[in-house]
């Protein structure tokens, strides 16, 4: 397994986990992964943020077309976690990624949902930076409303897969802690669209 250890002791380690098995039911049934972006599938660019953005270790969850992904892509050094039952939603997503990074010696992890490629880098990087400890809940914001990507401290992945149902992902752990979560607003550097419709695909590069 492709994992980085820390620089030193101090030094918290952050983990990636990218949500990139969706069907594109919306899109013809074509796999956002597979989404041409700036001449790579979308998948690779989304992987790209997340270590450019501070997270050395990246598990890259996968459903639709796991075994076309796999070939077409190029995710050298990441954990590829396939989710049989990705059709069930993000929730099934959520909780196989969060299940691989169990023992990886990550403090964090920072998730980030393959279709919106609008967030970058420095999202991800404010998000990071507001990491405090294994209890840390961090969101981003947009307008004051909260987005992605989001991080969960190690000490939260045993709630958050108990609660991550269907297609709400982490939302109902969110909403119930939601005096704990640090919100980073990201508006200036960042847009929340997804990629869900054809119409959506014209925001590609």
């Amino acid at each position: 397994m492709a994992e980085t250890t820390r620089t030193s002791p101090e030094e918290p380690l952050i983990a990636g986990l990218l949500l990139a098995a969706g069907g594109g039911r919306r899109l013809g049934g074509r796999p956002k992964a597979l989404l041409e972006h700036r001449g790579r599938p979308l998948v690779e660019h989304a992987v790209r943020v997340l270590r450019e953005g501070g997270c050395p270790v990246v598990h890259v969850v996968l459903g639709a077309a796991a075994e076309v992904v796999r070939e077409r892509a190029s995710l050298p050094g990441c954990v590829l976690v396939d989710n049989p039952g990705w059709e069930q939603g993000m929730g099934s997503s959520l909780r196989a990624g969060l299940a691989s990074l169990a023992g990886s010696g990550a403090d964090a992890v920072v998730v980030s949902l393959v279709d919106q490629p609008g967030i970058g880098a420095e999202a991800v990087a404010r998000v990071v930076g507001a990491y405090r400890s294994r209890e840390s809940l961090v969101a981003a914001s947009y307008d004051g409303k909260r987005g992605h990507p989001v991080l969960f401290g190690a000490d939260r992945w045993a709630g958050v897969m108990a609660s991550a149902e269907g297609d709400r992902g982490a939302r109902a752990y969110l909403k119930a802690h939601e005096a704990a979560v640090a919100l980073v607003a990201c508006g200036d550097v960042a847009e929340p669209y997804d990629i869900d419709t054809e119409a959506d695909l014209a925001r590609l590069e």
